[in-house]
């Protein structure tokens, strides 16, 4: 998709009504969906963290999204792939501003360079007891990615169009740090399997995108 005629569709993205569980549903794990039934998710004090999927155009003016692939470390979200974002600090006024402060240490796009479009529906994630709230963010020109040492393995740049293709949704059999094989929905981008919160999330994203043409 051209970034021009990205930029045309959020007057109507930002309208669009959540979609919310009905998309994370869609790429919820089989065995997710029973944990998450009767959760009292207050009951468990969940830490906050804030994330950011930012769109903006490459070099030949077509719109991509920023993902990073997660060190590997001995925690759940091991070499996993996910938004740019972390949990909240002392010094972030809101969680806006945690997604934004780490999109910048992990990519190094400056915060006061990206435009927040809206919020997107906020994620329990249960493996972490973590809220995450996601949002949308606009960039107006190509950024030069600078992937944190410390945090990030490698920096993906995800063709929009190539994310919103039917084909690029699976099924797919993985094991992970607490939990031997299983098959999940994911999205095959970039040649890596996204799947779990960083999925759900997506699905939303893409669910709001459908809605706008």
């Amino acid at each position: 998709m051209d970034f021009q005629d990205f930029k045309d569709r959020i007057p109507k993205l930002k309208k669009i009504v959540l979609p919310g569980e009905e998309a994370h549903h869609k790429l919820v794990p089989g065995n997710r969906r029973e944990e998450m039934k009767n959760l009292d998710i207050n009951s468990l004090k969940p830490n906050k963290a804030g994330v950011m999927a930012v769109f903006y155009p490459n070099n030949f003016g077509k719109t991509h999204l920023v993902l990073i692939l997660r060190k590997t470390y001995k925690g759940v979200h091991s070499n996993q792939i996910g938004f740019p974002g972390g949990r909240v600090e002392p010094e972030d006024e809101n969680l806006e501003q945690t997604a934004l402060r780490e999109t910048e240490e992990e990519v190094g796009i400056p915060r006061n360079s990206i435009e927040v479009i809206r919020e997107l529906t906020r994620l329990y994630i249960p493996p972490s007891n973590f809220w995450v709230q996601p949002y949308l963010g606009l960039l107006e020109k190509t950024p030069t990615l600078i992937p944190q040492e410390s945090e990030v393995e490698r920096i993906l740049e995800v063709d929009l169009d190539h994310f919103l293709d039917h084909s690029n949704f699976v099924n797919q059999e993985l094991s992970t740090s607490y939990s031997n094989k299983m098959v999940v929905p994911a999205f095959k981008l970039n040649e890596q399997i996204v799947w779990g919160a960083t999925g759900m999330m997506l699905s939303e994203i893409r669910e709001i995108f459908r809605k706008s043409f």
